[in-house]
């Protein structure tokens, strides 16, 4: 109860959690248009998205080691990611494209488990993280901050974001990305190639985590099991907003930041996991009700 009069009766609190959220949300964003252009283009559900995001925090860290800026190793590390997918599509992932959502769950759940452990034997259990040298922004005579390398995320959310779908609507490739969404079987018929399509799907989407994962080493922290928690997010993004529409994705996005500083400042940041997991939960049922309730309708 402290806590919550606390927030009733200081207005730049409230205004340094909504802040913090919607910036963290910017990164979340990132694992999410990636998550939601696997779905909607293969028919995946990628459980292993955060261990993509981890493996881009370790690439920024180890070109970072060797002397690379770490802004500029952020766009490396992606271009390292965009190969790193490309070779996990050869190898496991085209193997379950005509199978069901379950298969998928369970092979890049066996995915996200063996980067995992290869994380952690290469690098270590350590928790590391990376200085951005970014000013923070003061605010309100200094009474709330804004940290510099979360308003450059929040802007390469934005970038990004617009950037995906110029590419989606206007480059050959990404016209051959949206025939093969909307019919696989019409597109093979037409003279795409699936196959490739996939290929560049889901290249395209571990680079977008690679980026992500370098914002993460500057902004939080990065370990080998980092990943479950960002998949989450990343999953729960998706099912609010829904497929093929980026703008939504951001705004769930920022939705789940705030709610996520609001839950760790009144319970404790030992439970905010916990709220994480909690609201899940409560957005997969209300979703399973909403959609009953469309089908009653259409009997």
């Amino acid at each position: 109860m402290s806590d919550l009069a606390i927030l009733l009766h200081s207005p730049e609190i409230n205004l340094q959690l909504v802040i913090d959220g919607l910036l963290a949300g910017a990164v979340f964003a990132l694992a999410a248009y990636g998550m939601a252009l696997v779905w909607g283009v293969m028919n995946i559900i990628n459980v292993a998205q955060g261990e993509l995001v981890m493996l881009g925090g370790y690439a920024v860290i180890l070109l970072s080691a060797q002397g690379v800026p770490a802004l500029l190793a952020v766009p490396v590390a992606a271009a390292v990611m965009f190969v790193v997918g490309w070779g996990l599509y050869r190898l496991v992932i085209f193997r379950i494209i005509e199978h069901d959502l379950f298969v998928s769950v369970l092979v890049t759940f066996g995915l996200s488990i063996l980067m995992q452990q290869l994380a952690n034997e290469l690098f270590g259990a350590d928790v590391r993280t990376l200085e951005s040298g970014l000013r923070n922004v003061a605010l309100m005579g200094g009474r709330v901050t804004v940290a510099g390398l979360r308003l450059i995320a929040f802007a390469a959310a934005l970038l990004l974001g617009g950037a995906l779908a110029l590419f989606l609507r206007y480059s050959r490739a990404g016209q051959a990305i949206r025939a093969t969404a909307q019919n696989a079987r019409a597109a093979r018929v037409l003279g795409v190639d699936a196959d490739r399509v996939y290929a560049i799907t889901f290249a395209l989407n571990a680079a977008i985590c690679g980026a992500a994962g370098g914002l993460v080493a500057m902004t939080w922290f990065i370990h080998p099991y980092l990943g479950l928690p960002y998949t989450v997010r990343a999953f729960m993004i998706v099912v609010v907003a829904g497929l093929g529409r980026l703008l939504p994705v951001l705004l769930a996005a920022g939705g789940l930041g705030i709610a996520e500083n609001y839950a760790g400042f009144l319970l404790g940041t030992q439970y905010q996991t916990a709220f994480l997991y909690a609201l899940l939960v409560v957005i997969l049922v209300s979703r399973n009700l909403a959609l009953r309730r469309q089908r009653r309708y259409l009997k």
